[in-house]
């Protein structure tokens, strides 16, 4: 499958390496240009390009920046994309750690809801409540005891389905979370949250969630 990935940080480099690992043709590409890459590139056998070509006839594109720099993808970055694309939103909002205040976000948007307006295309949400070093080192074969379940939350029940194959790919059960607007149930603070749980166990930490952000998720308790 040929993939893109924007951003080669924490998740982004992990799921550089697993996916590169499982054959599949992955372009690479950060706010500093392909040159910044070679190195990981030749490690991992991605390719680097620009940010503008790692959206090109790729069947699915993974987000992985902060949110803070989301607005600072160029405009209309999707515009040359196939209709067909998929693509998938890793992020986390972390106001007082990392991104500064973000209004919609601070006004009860889900975090993903703000990724999709901004990159005005439909996004999936997943990759974004387990450790990279555990989405690196923990994966296991379907049906193994203790597998790792991860949530996946979207509108586009295709897509979806497809980005579910993926995680089950890289060694965890996916578990459907519902629509993008459901996806406030797997942000940060949440009880699936970084919890590494079993599919029954993730299933009933969404369901547990409470929509109010914990204080140290949330800009107003820096001030």
């Amino acid at each position: 499958m040929r993939i893109g990935i924007i951003g080669t940080g924490n998740i982004g480099g992990t799921l550089t390496r697993r996916l590169t690992k499982l054959g599949h043709d992955v372009a690479i590409a950060n706010s500093r240009g392909p040159d910044t890459l070679r190195d990981f590139a030749k490690e991992t056998g991605a390719t680097p390009v620009t940010v503008e070509d790692a959206v090109l006839d790729r069947a699915i594109v993974i987000v992985t920046i902060p949110e803070r720099n989301i607005p600072d993808l160029p405009a209309g970055l999707f515009d040359a994309a196939r209709p067909d694309t998929i693509v998938i939103d890793t992020g986390n909002y972390y106001p007082q750690q990392r991104d500064g205040r973000i209004d919609d976000i601070e006004n009860g948007m889900p975090e993903s809801r703000w990724v999709s307006n901004h990159l005005g295309r439909p996004v999936i949400k997943t990759f974004n409540n387990i450790y990279a070093k555990h989405l690196m080192e923990r994966g296991l074969p379907p049906g193994a005891t203790n597998r790792i379940a991860l949530p996946v939350a979207g509108d586009d029940e295709k897509a979806k389905a497809a980005v579910m194959q993926l995680v089950d790919s890289l060694g965890f059960d996916p578990i459907d979370a519902g629509t993008l607007d459901d996806s406030w149930r797997q942000q940060p603070g949440t009880p699936v949250y970084g919890t590494d749980r079993d599919a029954a166990g993730a299933t009933r930490a969404l369901a547990q969630a409470k929509r109010e952000r914990p204080a140290e998720f949330t800009a107003a308790a820096a001030r």
